[in-house]
């Protein structure tokens, strides 16, 4: 029997009726819901470190801010992230201190509930992923199976790593660009009062957008397995998909040049990934095919 013929027996002994299929895509639903749920409490019961943790970036830019002001300088780009990393301390007599503010009774408990339910999808994408592959999986090869794995590791890394440039890079840069917007001069001040509520908005909008935009490696690759696309049509499209990549950056980010930049780059650089990515793959194709027409030789 050959491995063509082992898979369509697993397939054909995967089959159930329509019933016993909605049945079990019930009980992921349910299981994907549960978890969600226990992740909503977790992250509710630490909501005010999580806080803490999301304004970590905006006291790391007030500082900086308020450290050049004294000196009359300019905020060092360099020392602003090494401050946000922990590689260098506050500097000294610098102001460290961020007061945000909510102007309705219960904008705080709505903000928790927010972070609590942003946390929870981060949190429970592994199991609601995982569900997802466990219920679609017995229609798959063996091959597809083997190769769809690697893309449920691949797509929470890549957002960690959207995450991490955002949280250590992005948002302070974003914040010390708005703090440096405020206007002191002659009695006149226009000082920048946040409110928490837009502030969290603006970090996880961020998140999400950065997150979801290092999945271009994992979905390019995944589209170049199905045949759906190759790395020379990526290749000869690469002057549209920079065009779509300044555009996506200057509609996912704050309206600052600083910003477009940071999210642009690294994905003109992950797309070029992802050619190399697809090229593998056809490589490994074509080595595969050859090793079966000399098989059947």
């Amino acid at each position: 029997m050959t491995f063509s013929d082992r898979d369509e027996a697993e397939i054909e002994a995967s089959r159930a009726p329509l019933m016993d299929h909605l049945i079990e895509l019930r009980g992921r639903l349910l299981i994907c819901v549960i978890a969600f749920g226990l992740g909503f409490i977790l992250c509710f019961a630490f909501a005010n470190p999580i806080q803490i943790a999301l304004i970590k970036p905006y006291q790391a830019a007030a500082a900086i801010h308020a450290a050049a002001l004294a000196s009359g300088g300019h905020a060092n780009p360099l020392e602003l992230i090494a401050t946000m990393m922990g590689l260098k301390p506050y500097p000294p007599g610098s102001a460290a201190v961020v007061q945000l503010i909510a102007t309705a009774p219960l904008e705080q408990l709505f903000t928790k509930m927010k972070i609590a339910a942003f946390g929870a999808a981060v949190l429970t994408f592994p199991v609601i992923a995982w569900q997802m592959y466990r219920f679609v999986a017995p229609g798959l090869y063996r091959n597809e199976r083997g190769a769809f794995l690697p893309f449920l590791i691949a797509a929470p890394v890549m957002f960690c790593l959207g995450g991490a440039l955002v949280y250590y890079v992005m948002l302070p840069f974003v914040m010390l660009f708005s703090l440096g917007q405020q206007v002191v001069s002659d009695g006149i001040s226009v000082a920048q009062t946040t409110k928490i509520s837009d502030y969290l908005s603006l970090v996880t909008s961020l998140l999400l957008a950065f997150g979801l935009c290092f999945q271009l490696p994992v979905v390019t690759t995944l589209l170049g397995l199905a045949g759906l696309i190759n790395s020379k049509m990526m290749a000869s499209g690469r002057r549209y998909a920079i065009v779509a990549v300044v555009v996506v950056a200057a509609v996912v980010t704050p309206p600052d040049p600083i910003s477009q930049l940071m999210l642009a780059v690294p994905l003109v650089i992950l797309y070029e990934v992802s050619i190399w990515c697809v090229r593998l793959i056809e490589l490994r194709r074509k080595k595969a095919d050859d090793e079966d027409g000399l098989a059947s030789v």
